[in-house]
Formats: C-alpha cells, sequence, structure tokens
C-alpha cells in the first residue's frame, strides 16, 4: 500500500513538473513576443520622430522655395514608408499637398494683388506721361531757337523710353498695350521701336519689304522689337551695331535682330524659351532684381497676338539673333508709297540743313547749330544769292538761322508723327515710348 501511494506521489510530481516546465517555456515565448513587438514599436515611433522633424526642418521649407524657385529639388523621406509605414506614409503626403496647394494659393492671390496694384500704378505714369508729351510737342511748336529744340527732343527721346516702361509693365500685369495704330509698314514699325530705346543710334535696318503690319497688331510688335533692340544693345559693346533685316516666307515675313554681344548658355536659352512661348501666366515675383521684363513682354503679347519670338539662333556676329516672326493673317499691303527722297542738289534749303549743320557755325556740344535771336526778313522771291567765285577750299554758305530753325522743326514734327497714336477703348491714353536677359 505504501509502494502504491508513493508511485501515486512521484506521478504527481513529475506532473507538476512537466506543467510547470510548459508553462516556463510559453512565459518565455510571450516574453520574446513581447519584446520584439516592442522593438517593433519603439523603431515606429522613432522612424515617426525622425520623419516628422525632417519634414518640418527640410522637406516643407524646400518645398515652399520651390514654389518660387521651380529649380530647387524637395527632398523625399529618410525611409521607405510604403513597406514600414504605409498609414504613415500616406499622411505625411496629404500634409505636403495640402501646404503645397495653401501655398499656392498664397502666392497666387498676392501676384494678382500686386499685379492689380502695379497695373493701377502704371496707368498713371502712362497718363502723366502723355500728359508730359503733350507739353513737349507744344513747346517744340512755339519754339525755334536750335538750343532749345535740342533740349527738347531729347526730353521728348527720354519721354519714349519712360512710356515705353510704364507700357511694358502694365502689359506684363494683365492690361493691353494701350493704343491703336494705322497700318504700317515694316520700315516704320522698326524705326517706331528704335526711337523708343536709349541706343537708338546704334540700329542699322537693312533689306526692308514691301509688306505692312495690319493696324492692331502694330503696337504690340512695335513694343516687342523695342524691347528686343534695347536687349541687344545693352548686351553689346557700345561701338558694335544692332543689325534688323527682313526675310520674307510663304506665310510671313520674319525680322531679325542681330547683336554682337554675349551668347546665352543652355539654361538662359531655356528659361527665354519659356518666358517667349507666354504659355503660363508671368509671376513678376520672378523678375529679378533689377526686373527682367523683355522676354517676358515679348511673351505675352506674341501669345495675345498670334506673332512668334525667339533667340535660340546665335548671330552671325557672335551674339544672339532674336526672331520675330509675323505671320500673313498680321500683314498688309503698305498703305501709300512714299514720294522718292529728293536729291541733294534739289532738297530744300531747310530739309537739308536739318540733317548736316554749316561747319563753321558754332555748334552746341549735341552737334546742333547755335542762332541768335536777330530778325532776318524772308528773301524776296526772285531774289538770288550773287554767286560765289569758285573756290575748291571754300566753305560752304552759311544758311540763315530761321531755315535752320524750320528744318529743325520739321525734323521732329516727322519724328513725332511716326509715334502718333490714339488710345484704345477702355484703356488709359496712349502714349510713347531689357530684359536684362535670364
Amino acid at each position: 500500500m505504501e509502494q502504491f501511494l508513493l508511485a501515486a506521489a512521484l506521478v504527481v510530481v513529475a506532473g507538476a513538473g512537466i506543467a510547470a516546465a510548459a508553462l516556463l517555456a510559453r512565459q518565455r515565448r510571450e516574453t520574446a513576443d513581447l519584446r520584439a513587438q516592442n522593438a517593433v514599436l519603439a523603431r515606429g515611433l522613432d522612424l515617426r520622430e525622425k520623419e516628422l522633424r525632417h519634414l518640418a526642418n527640410v522637406r516643407l521649407p524646400e518645398l515652399m522655395e520651390s514654389l518660387h524657385n521651380p529649380g530647387v529639388r524637395v527632398t523625399g523621406p529618410l525611409h521607405d514608408l510604403d513597406r514600414e509605414a504605409p498609414a504613415f506614409g500616406q499622411t505625411l503626403r496629404t500634409v505636403t499637398e495640402l501646404f503645397a496647394g495653401s501655398a499656392a494659393r498664397v502666392r497666387e492671390r498676392a501676384d494678382l494683388s500686386a499685379k492689380s496694384t502695379l497695373r493701377a500704378m502704371m496707368r498713371a505714369v502712362q497718363s502723366l506721361a502723355n500728359e508730359q508729351q503733350l507739353a513737349i510737342s507744344d513747346m517744340q511748336e512755339r519754339h525755334d531757337d536750335p538750343d532749345v529744340l535740342e533740349g527738347l527732343l531729347r526730353v521728348d527721346h527720354m519721354n519714349a523710353q519712360l512710356g515705353r516702361r510704364a507700357q511694358a509693365t502694365a502689359v506684363l500685369c494683365g492690361s493691353w498695350p494701350g493704343q491703336q495704330r494705322s497700318a504700317s509698314s515694316m520700315s516704320d514699325v522698326v524705326r517706331g521701336a528704335t526711337s523708343r530705346i536709349r541706343d537708338y543710334l546704334r540700329v542699322n535696318m537693312q533689306g526692308p519689304v514691301n509688306t505692312a503690319v495690319t493696324s492692331r497688331a502694330v503696337e504690340p510688335i512695335v513694343l516687342t522689337l523695342a524691347e528686343l533692340l534695347d536687349n541687344a544693345a545693352r548686351h553689346s559693346r557700345p561701338d558694335t551695331t544692332v543689325e534688323v533685316n527682313f526675310q520674307s516666307t510663304h506665310n510671313g515675313v520674319a525680322i531679325m535682330i542681330d547683336d554682337a554681344g554675349v551668347a546665352m548658355d543652355a539654361e538662359e536659352l531655356q528659361r527665354a524659351a519659356d518666358l517667349l512661348a507666354g504659355d503660363a501666366s508671368v509671376d513678376i515675383h520672378r523678375l529679378g532684381d533689377p526686373p527682367r521684363v523683355g522676354f517676358a513682354v515679348a511673351g505675352v503679347l506674341a501669345a495675345r497676338y498670334g506673332f512668334r519670338v525667339s533667340v535660340d539662333t546665335r548671330s552671325p556676329y557672335g551674339g544672339v539673333r532674336a526672331v520675330v516672326f509675323v505671320p500673313s493673317a498680321l500683314l498688309t499691303d503698305v498703305p501709300g508709297e512714299r514720294a522718292p527722297e529728293p536729291s541733294a542738289a534739289s532738297r530744300p534749303a531747310a530739309e537739308s540743313t536739318a540733317t548736316a549743320a554749316p561747319t563753321d557755325v558754332p555748334a552746341t556740344p549735341g552737334g546742333l547749330p547755335k542762332r541768335t535771336r536777330v530778325a532776318v526778313a524772308e528773301r524776296p522771291a526772285g531774289e538770288q544769292e550773287p554767286p560765289a567765285a569758285p573756290d575748291a577750299g571754300a566753305q560752304p554758305p552759311l544758311r540763315p538761322a530761321r531755315e535752320t530753325a524750320a528744318g529743325l522743326g520739321a525734323w521732329q514734327r516727322g519724328t513725332r508723327s511716326g509715334r502718333a497714336a490714339t488710345p484704345s477703348d477702355g484703356e488709359g491714353p496712349g502714349i510713347e515710348s531689357k530684359d536684362l536677359r535670364p
């Protein structure tokens, strides 16, 4: 009996030991699982903390900068969130998209507000420039002193440049050119553009074509050419010329502007092509300091009126060739053929005097002849000057100061008529008037 009880006790003890061992093994497995889960949670928490710090310190600032500068690369996450934390990765993408969208809307509202303010300011400047132009024209009509006319013509030219800059800024801000012209020949269009730049004496026009630009496109093309000519002159040496040539094609006319300045690299050419395409709204906050508006204005006008502008060709002189292609839809016949220029022998005295002053007449620093306010009687119709003795070295006879002043007046009236325009509907008063390359 005692042996039986002892065996039963041993069985019970063995069973309890086995149960305890099984329980201990289970506990160890559960402990290992808990440790593994804790490690995963700790890694996930550390990953999220690092990603959030990276988002706040690096990714969002880069995203904000990229909205102003498309060349900035936005850094991605530090980890493979699609594999390690897909839900958290999707949340971060939602945050960045909301941030980018909000920033873009804020920037768009700021751009619209800035453009509206600038447009109103430029209209006021254009109005004042137009009033100044009228005052200058009135003074040019009332004064015949060559010294006074010289100063007035200089002020007139500076006023034309001021008007061009205000006009270009208004166009960038969504305004229209503000002038309506009659159809003009290609030569007159280029001359009108040349009269609005500082270095107009360096522009050399060759080979004009016998065609004209339609009324609605004259002012936009004049403003575009003025910006391109100013750009070409500013980026080339002052002792070089800017050549303008025309090339007729089967579906339009190409106006080619060649300078002898510095060529553009690949990045500059790409940025210029983007601006000249006119596909997107111009962000005035990204035009630089000082603002580089020439290509931007040309692109806006080209897209709006249907002509094309490109600068992707090198000029024969090592600089840049800008090409304005005017399609046949914007061309018409020359409105009126001009009478042939009189020869030097038959040209009226006043007209010839306006172009070349006698060598022995006192001259101003600008090269115009001086005169004294002495009453000069009109020569009778039948009276002729006594013939001068033949002398190979003799200077040409002096012309009366009245004829000199009359010639200058005729010249300035001709210059002013080339810039004559009337305001278009819905715009401020019409006025006359580089883009630094990107």
